[in-house]
C-alpha cells in the first residue's frame, strides 16, 4: 500500500486544499491534517455548515472527533462510501495511500459539483429518461422467459414428429417410436425393440408373406423372451429358397 503513495498527487493535494481553506498544512502532509482541523474547514468551505463544531486539537479524541465529522460530512456530500478511508488510517498512520485515495474523490466530487479544481474527474452526470406512457403499456405485452420451464423438451438428438394439425393426425404417425425423456422414460419400457444391428424382416403385407419365413427367431438384448434355438441351422449352411405360390 505504501508503495501505491503518488507524491505527485500528494503535491496537487497539498495546493488544492490549501488554496480552498487559506491555511498551511505543514512539511508533512499527513501529520498535518492528522487532527482533522483542516479536513473539517475544506469541507466547509465547499458545502457551508457541513460541520457545524471543529474541536480544538487538545487531546486525541478530540482529533478523532474532527475527522469523524470530516467523513460523515464527504459521505453526505456525495463521496462513495467505498472511497472513504478508516479514522485510524489517518491518525494511527496505517493506510496514507487511502487517505490520498479519498481526498482525490472528494475532489472530483467537487469539480462534478461545478468547483474549480485541478485534480480528479469530473463525474458523469445522471441522465433521467421518461417514457410515454403508451410505450410503456406496450412493454407489458411483451411475456419475458424467466419462470419459463423445459416441460415437454426432448433430451439433445432425440426426434421429434412433424405433422400437419389440417389432417387431423394429432397423434404421431409411428406409434412404435418411444421417445425417452433426459433422466426418465415416463414410464415406458422398451419391450419389444430389438437389439442394435439384429436383422428385421421386410415383406409386402399385400402379398401375405407375412408369416412364409417360420425359422427366423429374433434374439432380443439380453433375453430372448422364452424362445429357443431348436431347428436353427449352422451358420453357412445353405437354406432352401421358394416361391409361396408353388408350395
Amino acid at each position: 500500500l505504501a508503495q501505491k503513495y503518488d507524491p505527485q498527487r500528494e503535491r496537487e493535494l497539498r495546493a488544492w486544499i490549501e488554496g480552498t481553506t487559506g491555511r498551511r498544512i505543514g512539511d508533512n502532509f499527513m501529520d498535518g491534517l492528522k487532527d482533522g482541523v483542516i479536513l473539517c474547514e475544506l469541507i466547509n468551505k465547499l458545502q457551508p455548515g457541513s460541520v457545524p463544531k471543529v474541536n480544538e486539537p487538545v487531546q486525541n479524541w478530540h482529533k478523532l472527533e474532527n475527522i469523524g465529522n470530516f467523513l460523515r460530512a464527504i459521505t453526505r456530500y456525495g463521496v462513495k462510501p467505498h472511497d472513504i478511508f478508516e479514522a485510524n488510517d489517518l491518525f494511527e498512520n496505517t493506510n496514507h495511500t487511502q487517505v490520498q485515495s479519498t481526498l482525490i474523490a472528494l475532489a472530483s466530487q467537487a469539480k462534478t459539483k461545478g468547483n474549480n479544481v485541478g485534480l480528479g474527474v469530473k463525474y458523469a452526470e445522471k441522465q433521467q429518461r421518461r417514457f410515454h406512457p403508451e410505450k410503456l403499456r406496450e412493454g407489458r405485452n411483451i411475456i419475458g422467459l424467466q419462470f419459463a420451464s423445459q416441460q415437454g423438451m426432448t433430451a439433445y438428438g432425440t426426434r421429434r414428429h412433424l405433422y400437419d394439425p389440417k389432417l387431423g393426425t394429432d397423434q404421431p404417425l409411428d406409434q412404435a417410436t418411444i421417445s425417452l425423456q433426459m433422466g426418465t422414460n415416463k414410464g415406458a419400457s422398451q419391450a419389444g425393440m430389438t437389439a442394435p444391428g439384429t436383422k428385421r424382416q421386410i415383406f409386402e403385407p399385400s402379398l401375405g408373406m407375412e408369416h412364409c419365413d417360420t425359422m427366423t427367431i429374433g434374439l432380443q438384448m439380453g433375453s430372448n423372451k422364452g424362445a429357443s434355438q431348436q431347428g436353427m441351422t449352422v451358420y453357412g449352411l445353405p437354406r432352401q429358397v421358394y416361391d409361396p405360390k408353388y408350395c
